[in-house]
């Protein structure tokens, strides 16, 4: 199958559906994931399944062959370096980044990214806490817990925050938390630095903590 940005999203999201979790992504649960309707992802999951991008069985779970997820892996590389980039050498927040790196990461050359990722001293996360794959495809995820599950009293460091919601993102921001932020689950809230802090609606479920 020809590269295409519509295709590079199913894959990238079927990929990233299994990063902090080990259940495979059903058809439903992908097209609510994507914003299209169930017929549109039927209908890409057959061409994907047609290009040996993924294996797939009618009211099944969709999963990556191996060349799926090398397919996917090398545009989630492609498109976390690039908001990392933006981030630290254009002055962008962490809730701007998402879209404009969707457009970039299909005109950056392989040569250009290089540059990037060695101009940014070869990073692990990116301004979401998200894993950038090595350019084997190798990732190395840490002990988790996230926010929803930890149990009172649990002190931990922000991994990674779900990059979804701009909305949400500014909220949590407001609130003094970012990746690499300390904080102890105090229900029904976290503290911060010493101090209690109300979470915003959905936070709970978007902040993972080290275990």
């Amino acid at each position: 199958m020809p590269q295409s940005p519509a295709a590079d999203d199913y894959l990238k999201t079927i990929y990233a559906h299994t990063e902090w979790q080990d259940q495979p992504i059903m058809p439903s649960v992908l097209a609510a994931k994507l914003g299209v309707a169930p017929s549109s992802v039927t209908e890409m999951v057959k061409k994907l399944a047609a290009s040996g991008l993924v294996a797939h069985e009618p009211y099944r779970a969709v999963t990556l062959t191996a060349d799926g997820r090398a397919r996917a892996v090398a545009m989630t590389r492609r498109h976390r370096l690039i908001e990392t980039w933006l981030v630290r050498e254009f002055g962008y927040t962490w809730d701007e980044v998402h879209d404009e790196a969707e457009v970039l990461e299909h005109a950056v050359s392989d040569r250009m990214l290089e540059k990037i990722d060695d101009r940014l001293g070869r990073p692990e996360v990116d301004p979401h806490g998200d894993l950038i794959p090595r350019p084997d495809g190798s990732v190395s995820r840490p002990a988790f817990v996230r926010l929803d599950a930890a149990p009172d009293g649990h002190t931990g460091r922000v991994l990674r925050v779900l990059d979804r919601d701009p909305l949400l993102l500014r909220a949590i921001t407001s609130c003094g938390i970012d990746v690499g932020t300390e904080l102890t689950v105090r229900a029904p809230g976290v503290e911060v630095a010493g101090s209690a802090v109300d979470l915003p609606d959905g936070a709970a479920e978007a902040v993972w903590l080290s275990a």
